[in-house]
């Protein structure tokens, strides 16, 4: 057996509300002793009990239950809150397609103009065409869903100089 002699501070002595200044080499307090005795426990076999076991596995299930239900829950939360960031997202993409859309018309009908066109072309030095240099085109058949794979019509050139 050990023993064992524990002699208190002088800090543990001030906690005690002792606030005498006693001598550096002074006994202070008195000594505590304890023993420490070994037991041996490798006799002792654990007995399980099963009225115990069942508590313990009925809470198990109840609290996996339960954690399965928060988890779903927290899952269908995180992905309302998704959906609704990709929404905004997506209104946010269709706005920039709309306004592109508007700037792209615009363009258009610029770029259609026959003023601007004919503009153009005076200025590479092209003229107007003269009688007899063009031609219309007829239109297709009465109904416009009938399709036509080719059609050849009588072409005749009047030249300008003669």
């Amino acid at each position: 057996m050990a023993a064992g002699v524990l002699y208190p501070t002088m800090a543990e002595m001030g906690d005690r509300g002792s606030h005498e200044v006693q001598p550096r080499g002074m006994f202070i307090g008195t000594p505590e002793i304890y023993f420490a005795k070994r037991i041996d426990n490798s006799r002792v076999i654990l007995v399980t009990d099963p009225k115990r076991r069942r508590e313990m596995i009925s809470l198990g299930v109840t609290l996996a239950a339960l954690f399965l239900l928060v988890m779903v829950y927290l899952w269908q939360h995180f992905s309302a809150i998704e959906y609704g960031y990709k929404i905004e997202q997506l209104k946010a993409q269709r706005e920039t397609i709309a306004e592109t859309t508007r700037t792209l018309t615009l363009e258009e009908a610029s770029l259609k103009d026959v003023s601007r066109i004919e503009r153009l072309a005076r200025q590479m030095g092209m003229q107007p065409p003269a009688d007899g240099q063009w031609q219309p085109m007829e239109s297709a058949s009465a109904d416009p869903a009938t399709p036509v794979m080719a059609k050849a019509n009588t072409i005749s050139v009047i030249s300008g100089m003669q």
